[in-house]
């Protein structure tokens, strides 16, 4: 599971920051899910190592156009390319008015099926290897955060010892990777789970954006790995972020440690902390680290690959040795 970064900005695009979108790239599965995707989107994918052809799903968070005015043109053109083979859209009631309206007065015609989901808080999409929920963030409009888990799995089957205790492969050995308890023919009872390494604990995401404050941001982003959150505002600007409802880098300090992620990541800056203004974006970075050490702050093309639990124990172990 990895991580890109393909706009940064809030409200409107800088120099070096485009407008929001976070792609999520699948290795294994050869997709890319979309969160967010504002105007210039789909040339921040031709900018970046990502492939347009693996695009399946988009999430898209609000109606606001900071995160939908790129929609309808990299739909349009990835029917062109005609290399996609279906787009499941998922978003607020009004979405699918939005596409229809947009295809309609621009006589667009995609060559490939494009399926729009309006959500409501809880499980929006499940397959064998993933979970997507969603939940009611604190916007001027209706704004949905989203979380992603991905299931636990059985750890590395060893096929040495497999072939040591003489066990015959084929349908037996996918029955012991999956943990199963298996009779041979020779009537030995064979338990998967000795047969497997420490279970591989699934990854989980939370994307939160444009929210103030709210427990349903603390809720999508408990115990993840990793929880990407706007900071809009610095905390000295925090009166503008209440009447805008919008978050302050202390607000997702606080989300971060309410919830217990291992990681915050900040986007959605506003452009008056730019390089020579009085507060600079270094300054956002150094609050939220204040009370949340953990955190990063996101810019454009910016890649984090999300580690598995035994990575990370791994690596701790090694740090401590």
């Amino acid at each position: 599971m990895e991580i890109t970064f393909l706009g940064t900005s809030s409200g409107v695009p800088t120099r070096s920051r485009n407008v929001s979108s976070v792609a999520l790239r699948l290795p294994q599965r050869a997709q890319m899910w979309l969160f967010d995707c504002g105007e210039g989107t789909q040339h921040q994918i031709l900018r970046s190592d990502l492939r347009v052809s693996q695009l399946s799903r988009i999430f898209i968070t609000h109606m606001h156009g900071d995160h939908i005015f790129g929609l309808m043109g990299l739909l349009a053109s990835c029917g062109l390319a005609g290399n996609v083979q279906r787009v499941d859209i998922y978003g607020p009631p009004g979405l699918n008015d939005y596409l229809q309206a947009a295809s309609r007065y621009s006589h667009t015609h995609f060559s490939y099926p494009v399926k729009v989901h309006a959500v409501r808080p809880g499980v929006i999409y499940e397959d064998d290897e993933f979970i997507v929920s969603c939940g009611f963030l604190h916007h001027r409009v209706t704004s949905f955060g989203y979380r992603v888990l991905e299931k636990d799995r059985p750890g590395r089957f060893d096929v040495e010892k497999a072939k040591t205790l003489e066990i015959p492969p084929g349908r037996i050995y996918g029955q012991l990777k999956r943990g199963e308890v298996v009779t041979l023919a020779d009537g030995r009872v064979i338990d998967g789970k000795e047969l497997c390494g420490p279970t591989e604990i699934g990854r989980k995401i939370a994307y939160c954006t444009d929210t103030l404050y709210c427990d349903g941001a603390v809720e999508l982003a408990q115990d993840a790995d990793v929880l990407i959150h706007e900071a809009t505002f610095a905390h000295q600007d925090a009166e503008m972020a209440f009447q805008r409802l919008h978050s302050t880098t202390t607000m997702a300090a606080q989300t971060a440690l309410a919830a217990g992620v291992n990681r915050l990541i900040m986007t959605h800056f506003s452009p008056r902390y730019a390089p020579g203004n009085e507060i600079e974006l270094k300054d956002l970075l150094e609050e939220a680290r204040a009370i949340f050490p953990n955190t990063n702050m996101a810019y454009d093309f910016m890649t984090y690959e999300v580690p598995r639990r035994r990575d990370k124990e791994l690596k701790k172990a090694e740090a401590m040795a």
